[in-house]
C-alpha cells in the first residue's frame, strides 16, 4: 500500500474517534492528500498531508495517483456530466477543492468524468492576496470542524484561505496564535491583521470591521470590531489574546 491517497468525496468529515457520535475535529475536500495510519473496521484513521491534522473517516473514495491542476476559486462549483448547462448534478465542489483537468470544451473543462465550468476554477499555483476571498464565506453557516460552503468554523475559515494560496496555516486557534507571530495593538489594526480570543479568531477586513464564523450567531458575519470585542467579552466573559499581522 502506498502512504499517500487522495480524497474523491466532495467533502468528509475527520472524527475524533471511530464512530459518528464522536465530535467532528476537521474536514478534508475533494483532491486533499492525506497518509493511511490504520485500517479499523469500516473506519480509516488518516493524517493529512497538508496540515499534519489526525482524524477518523468512513465511506471516503480515494486513489493513490492524482496530480492537481486547479482548484475551486467560488464558494462552490457545480458538476455537470456534460459541457453543457442541461447536465449538472446535485455535487458541487467547495472553494479550494483541487481537480486535474484531463479536457477542455468550448467554456468547460473535464476532470474525472466530470465536467466543470472554467470561469469556476483557477491554476493550482495561481496565488493572490491572502484574504482576497474571505468575504465569498460571507452567510455560509457556522459548523464545528466544518471548511466547506456547508458549514465552516473560524479556524478553516483562516486555514482555507492559505491552503488556497499554496501557504501553511495550522488548523487550529491555539497553533494559529503562536504562529503567527508578529504583534499589534488594537489602536493599529488594520485589514487583513488576525484578532484572537481563547478559541476563537476573526480576519480585519478594514480598520473597522471584521469577518469571522461566529457560533453563537450560528453563520459567518461582517462585524464591526469595537461591537464583536465588546459582544464576546459580555456573553462568553473572553477578552482578545492578541492582534497578529501578516508578514
Amino acid at each position: 500500500m502506498k502512504n499517500s491517497f487522495f480524497c474523491k468525496n466532495s467533502s468528509v468529515y475527520l472524527y475524533e474517534r471511530p464512530y459518528h457520535k464522536s465530535k467532528i475535529s476537521s474536514q478534508i475536500l475533494y483532491g486533499e492528500k492525506f497518509k493511511i495510519l490504520l485500517k479499523n473496521k469500516n473506519w480509516l484513521k488518516i493524517k493529512t498531508s497538508f496540515d499534519g491534522y489526525i482524524g477518523y473517516v468512513k465511506k471516503i473514495n480515494y486513489v493513490n495517483e492524482f496530480k492537481p491542476t486547479h482548484k475551486i476559486k467560488k464558494i462552490f462549483a457545480t458538476i455537470y456530466k456534460k459541457p453543457n448547462r442541461n447536465s449538472k448534478i446535485k455535487k458541487k465542489l467547495s472553494f479550494c477543492s483541487f481537480i486535474s483537468v484531463k479536457k477542455k470544451e468550448k467554456k468547460f473543462y473535464k476532470f474525472d468524468n466530470y465536467w466543470i465550468k472554467k470561469k469556476d476554477v483557477a491554476p493550482i499555483n495561481k496565488t493572490e492576496n491572502i484574504f482576497s476571498k474571505i468575504k465569498i464565506f460571507k452567510g455560509v453557516k457556522y459548523k464545528w470542524g466544518g471548511a466547506s460552503f456547508r458549514g465552516i468554523d473560524c479556524s478553516a475559515l483562516v486555514q482555507i484561505c492559505y491552503k488556497y494560496n499554496n501557504k501553511f496555516c495550522p488548523r487550529d486557534t491555539k497553533e494559529q496564535i503562536k504562529y503567527f507571530k508578529k504583534k499589534t495593538s488594537l489602536k493599529n489594526i488594520r485589514k487583513n491583521d488576525l484578532i484572537f480570543w481563547k478559541g476563537h479568531v476573526a480576519v480585519a477586513i478594514s480598520k473597522h470591521n471584521l469577518i469571522h464564523a461566529y457560533g453563537p450567531l450560528k453563520k459567518t458575519l461582517v462585524m464591526p470590531i469595537k461591537k464583536t470585542i465588546d459582544r464576546i467579552c459580555r456573553t462568553a466573559n473572553l477578552k482578545v489574546l492578541g492582534i497578529r499581522r501578516l508578514v
